[in-house]
């Protein structure tokens, strides 16, 4: 009676200990992958990928990582932690129709990259990033074209505070608008080209505005520079702005050092 008795203690506390101890299925991995070829029922590992960016942002940690493990169309996506979409060594695709591509409502303390990404409006696509919320929006080495819908910008940079934008090696191209920045947003653009926006390419939509641009080209758009009153839109001397149907002008020069 007495073993029996034991033998039942050993085994409900057995049984209780591995609910208290399993790691819990919902846990979220710091590094995530997306496939052409991928489901969004997997966990998102490099042997079992996802197949969209919505898909693997709900398994990946805030400060975490998604990467392209091969080429594909991952879909639209709103982030709203810290993250990296990095897809530089494949085809990181994302076709939008009548909608945002990527939105950004992130906390005040957050920061994005996005990295090797092609996001393409179909010609009626509204913003191919709308940036609501967070720190910090980099953009590197992407192409960002035919965002039409209204109000049709390639990067709609409005944050609801203080707020960075930095543009790096990206061809912002055959939107309505190209780089909209208002609100407390300040930005960076080097080394891009911006073309064919039926409105301006760059612009600033706010008194508090701030936007400086290096070694860029911007080029046949409606108006090249437009900047708010009370806003400035700044040159490090080594861009080339031309060939506008309305070039407009930077309200000043940034010094190089």
């Amino acid at each position: 009676m007495k073993a029996s008795r034991h033998a039942a203690i050993i085994a409900l506390a057995l049984f209780i200990s591995s609910f208290g101890f399993a790691a819990p299925a919902s846990a979220q991995a710091t590094r995530t992958w997306v496939s052409g070829v991928g489901d969004d029922a997997n966990p998102c590992s490099r042997t079992a990928p996802c197949k969209t960016f919505a898909g693997a942002i709900s398994k990946t940690a805030a400060g975490g990582q998604i990467n392209c493990l091969d080429p594909g169309g991952f879909g639209s996506v709103t982030i709203t932690k810290s993250i990296s979409i990095q897809c530089d060594h494949t085809e990181g695709g994302l076709l939008v129709s009548m909608a945002n591509g990527v939105v950004i409502n992130a906390a005040a303390n957050d920061t994005v990259l996005l990295s090797g990404l092609d996001i393409y409006g179909a010609g009626n696509g509204t913003n191919g990033i709308r940036f609501v919320g967070g720190a910090k929006l980099v953009v590197r080495n992407s192409v960002i074209r035919m965002f039409k819908g209204a109000p049709g910008a390639a990067i709609s940079f409005v944050p609801t505070g203080a707020a960075q934008l930095i543009i790096l090696d990206s061809v912002i191209a055959d939107n309505e608008r190209g780089v909209e920045v208002g609100g407390q947003g300040s930005a960076v653009i080097e080394r891009s080209t911006i073309t064919g926006s039926n409105a301006a390419g760059i612009a600033t939509t706010g008194a508090g505005s701030r936007i400086w641009v290096s070694d860029s080209l911007i080029s046949a758009n409606g108006t090249g520079i437009s900047a708010f009153a009370g806003s400035t839109i700044s040159s490090f001397g080594n861009n080339r702005l031309a060939g506008n149907s309305k070039d407009g002008s930077f309200t000043g020069k940034a010094a190089a050092q």
